[in-house]
């Protein structure tokens, strides 16, 4: 009989469903997990509905994870049984290259394993990930959850926050830096948080006069509506860094403008192509950059577990029962949560 309880997606319009599936047995340098929580990425709602091509049927998804430790393979000597522990967007790689030698295991020259969706690089199975009873992973890519932290708003720091962190931290955002976050869905306002912590003066762009009392209760310094000509033109040559968490498709130029000489315009949200094209007269006269940024490696998504329990950092979520994980992917797609579900995974045990 399969050995872990699992709700999955067997084809792009089936929906989630109960789905049951065998975990291997530990490695050497494996550890089992039991999953207490899991975050709802919008990735897993791409990958479910085959959004961006490739998906492998049937499709367990999560890598926002949180659990306790059961067992441990031979060679751990990090963990043991009762560990609070995570495990984010990857599960392996190369281990050898540069970047791998680097810590910086998202940009494996190979390509890194992720949590769900890819192939195991030991034995060619298909990864499953954390919308399941447990998950077994190699030591390397799990980090130690901090006991101050609530488990489950610490869920989504394993995607939603590494996200923001990882490019703020590389960027040397701090004190005396005016940093502006595009967006103010679920990597928005960790983005905020989490400079604001670093020293930062952060101003929100919002499409929506609504959204201007919430950017202020995250923490936002300055709300600015970015359909607002006025105001777009009124921030001009101000800002150090925009991170950009806008998800689909959107002008990149107006908010070019509002960035000092020497400026750095990030991309966190946006995998499609640029619409409209970049006006590169706006990078070659200021000296402006447009760049981009992966998750983080395993030291740094440690680093930044560490960082949110020192400044009492967690995501704002809303707690979901996995039997009701279709309608949330509707509601997700609607935008409406505030500002990550995350699963509670007692739930599946009942259902």
């Amino acid at each position: 009989m399969a050995n872990t309880r699992a709700y999955a997606a067997t084809s792009p319009t089936s929906g989630m469903a109960p789905y049951s599936f065998d975990r291997r047995a530990l490695r050497p340098d494996d550890v089992a997990i039991e999953i207490d929580y899991c975050g709802v990425c919008h990735s897993d709602l791409h990958t479910v509905e085959n959004d961006w091509g490739g998906s492998q049927y049937p499709v367990v998804p999560g890598h926002e994870i949180i659990g306790r430790v059961t067992a441990v393979g031979q060679d751990v000597t990090r963990y043991q049984p009762g560990d609070l522990v995570g495990v984010g967007c990857m599960v392996d790689s190369c281990r050898t290259c540069s970047a791998c030698d680097s810590g910086l295991e998202q940009y494996c020259i190979e390509g890194s394993t992720m949590t769900y969706g890819s192939l195991d690089r030991h034995d060619g199975t298909v990864t499953h990930g954390g919308y399941s009873e447990n998950i077994v992973v190699s030591d390397r890519f799990v980090v130690r959850v901090p006991e101050n932290l609530d488990p489950a708003s610490a869920a989504p720091l394993l995607c939603a926050g590494i996200t923001t962190y990882s490019p703020l931290k590389h960027f040397k955002v701090g004190k005396g830096h005016k940093v502006g976050v595009l967006g103010m869905g679920g990597l928005g306002h960790m983005g905020v948080k989490l400079a604001k912590a670093m020293g930062a003066e952060v101003t929100i762009f919002t499409r929506s006069e609504s959204k201007v009392a919430e950017a202020k209760k995250q923490g936002a310094d300055h709300v600015i509506i970015s359909t607002d000509k006025a105001q777009m033109k009124a921030a001009a040559d101000s800002f150090d860094f925009l991170l950009d968490t806008i998800p689909v498709a959107h002008d990149l130029n107006p908010y070019l403008k509002c960035l000092k000489y020497d400026g750095t315009h990030i991309l966190v949200g946006l995998l499609t192509p640029v619409e409209p094209a970049l006006q590169a007269g706006l990078l070659v006269t200021k000296r402006r950059v447009v760049a981009g940024s992966l998750i983080g490696g395993m030291p740094e998504t440690q680093e930044m577990l560490d960082f949110c329990a020192e400044h009492n950092i967690t995501c704002d979520v809303e707690m979901l029962d996995i039997r009701n994980i279709n309608e949330a992917y509707e509601r997700l797609k609607k935008s409406d949560v505030k500002y990550r579900f995350v699963i509670d995974m007692d739930t599946l045990k009942q259902g």
